[in-house]
């Protein structure tokens, strides 16, 4: 069984088995990745060949981080004061390169990597960073081979994991990297169209937008409310009736376009291009996220107040009226 804390791992070091074992460290961010990580814990030694031990570090490491170099860097830093074997880094901060969307990053000398959440998409997110974690694990382990076409994922693994897991995850990348001054050299990429339209939707995941309903409980409670009210005019009734389609629809969009401009502007959740000076082109990412993420959680509140009012309507009126 896997072990989650410090205290476990010191109390287990005098136990000669457990000198056999391969130790792995997750240093999670709080949140989604530490969840994934939670999971990874569970899952991952059963799956490996050999016996190992994999300990979860959840730690704002990335908060004051802007790049994978730094991250790797802390990894780094961690994985010796651990005393772990191989040590992964889960963020949810969002990478970017020349080749396009970072998946991850390995440093194969200190035995630690980077693996961005963001990067494996909005869908079916907690799978595909197993499969990538596997891939990376086989790297630290030097379980790599070489194949001709340069630049793509191998389709063979050793140990018997086929190829097609990663090939589930097209259109992921390898590349060899060669950094002056850094440990990188080998990073997963998302190249293309596809591959930043994949990051976004994953930048549009971690910030969870559904959780903005249960911050706007409050103007749900009063809508709600407003629109009980409304139930019972028969104005309200009569102008609705008069309206046409398309003026309804208008007014639908500008509500949900004022609320959420207030909630950008009341906030301070618009970033400009000087907040993200390694990559100035991440605040359109970034824009676009929060864009995303407040416009599905508008709707979503909207989505519950017309089945509340529907509800309300269909208990105290009746079906003549």
């Amino acid at each position: 069984m896997p072990s989650h804390s410090n205290e476990d791992t010191e109390a287990v070091t005098g136990d000669p088995a457990s000198d056999q074992a391969t130790l792995l460290g997750l240093i999670a961010d709080p949140d989604m990745p530490e969840t994934i990580a939670d999971r990874l814990a569970d899952t991952l030694p059963d799956q490996l060949d050999g016996e190992w031990r994999v300990e979860v570090d959840a730690d704002p490491v990335t908060a004051t981080l802007t790049g994978t170099s730094e991250i790797l860097e802390q990894t780094a830093h961690k994985c010796d004061a651990h005393g772990w074997t191989f040590a992964i880094c889960i963020t949810d901060l969002p990478v970017r390169s020349d080749d396009g969307p970072v998946v991850a990053d390995i440093d194969h000398d200190r035995g630690v990597a980077v693996v961005s959440v963001p990067g494996m998409g909005g869908l079916q997110t907690p799978r595909r960073v197993h499969q990538v974690m596997r891939q990376v694990i086989d790297e630290l382990l030097g379980e790599y081979e070489e194949r001709d076409e340069p630049g793509q994922v191998r389709e063979q693994r050793r140990h018997g994991l086929s190829g097609k897991v990663i090939g589930l995850l097209a259109p992921i990348r390898r590349k060899a990297v060669e950094t002056e001054g850094s440990h990188l050299d080998v990073r997963y990429v998302t190249p293309g169209r596809r591959g930043r339209l994949r990051l976004l939707s994953g930048m549009v995941r971690t910030n969870r937008p559904w959780r903005l309903v249960f911050g706007l409980s409050r103007a749900l409670a009063a809508a709600v409310a407003t629109s009980a009210f409304g139930l019972s005019s028969s104005t309200i009734w009569m102008v609705g009736d008069q309206l046409n389609i398309g003026f309804k629809v208008l007014t639908t969009v500008t509500v949900i376009a004022a609320l959420v401009t207030w909630l950008i502007a009341a906030h301070d959740l618009w970033e400009k291009r000087g907040d993200t000076r390694s990559d100035p082109q991440l605040a359109r990412l970034y824009n676009a996220s929060t864009l995303l993420t407040l416009i599905i959680g508008v709707v979503a509140l909207l989505l519950i107040l017309f089945v509340v009012n529907f509800l309300l309507a269909w208990l105290i009126l009746p079906a003549s009226l």
